[in-house]
């Protein structure tokens, strides 16, 4: 997980970043056997855009200024339904906002490192977090079917700004 969070957290080829993250997205529709259209392709795209979680109205925003016109809420919706059902990207509930999947294909649970300040998020893979929020649960007799963890705070650059 370092150099994930090397890679967020400092300057890196954000091309081919944003490159590898469709590719893998093309070759989970394929395996899934669903169709990545024009239009979910963009929007993927553009939640990609940038380490940070980004909100339904914005894609909307950035797809009318890309065409020239208005896209309709419904449209972008639909599309990020669809990213979300192929486990592509993630919904950040506190933020009501939308960030890639690190690891699209695998079923797992989202547990995220937000900053409060610059709002770059880093998902993470804590099997130990989970396990804690399992056993916790099975202590009170509880079945969890799924988890998602947002942790706030300071990443290092804005930490070291201030």
């Amino acid at each position: 997980m370092v150099d994930e969070a090397t890679a967020v957290y400092e300057l890196h080829d954000h091309k081919r970043c944003i490159h590898d993250a469709v590719t893998r997205a093309d070759e989970v529709c394929r395996d899934k056997n669903v169709r990545l259209t024009p239009l979910r392709r963009r929007v993927f795209e553009l939640v990609w855009q940038h380490h940070r979680p980004v909100g339904a109205y914005d894609l909307l925003a950035e797809l009318a200024k890309e065409e020239g016109r208005n896209a309709a809420p419904p449209t972008v919706y639909r599309a990020l339904d669809f990213l979300l059902e192929q486990g592509l990207i993630h919904r950040i509930n506190s933020l009501n906002a939308y960030i890639g999947c690190t690891a699209p294909g695998c079923n797992h649970q989202g547990c995220f490192l937000i900053c409060h300040r610059c709002k770059t998020t880093l998902e993470v893979d804590s099997d130990l977090l989970l396990k804690s929020i399992r056993t916790e649960a099975g202590l009170h007799d509880f079945l969890p079917q799924q988890a998602m963890v947002e942790v706030t705070g300071l990443c290092p650059n804005c930490r070291d700004a201030a």
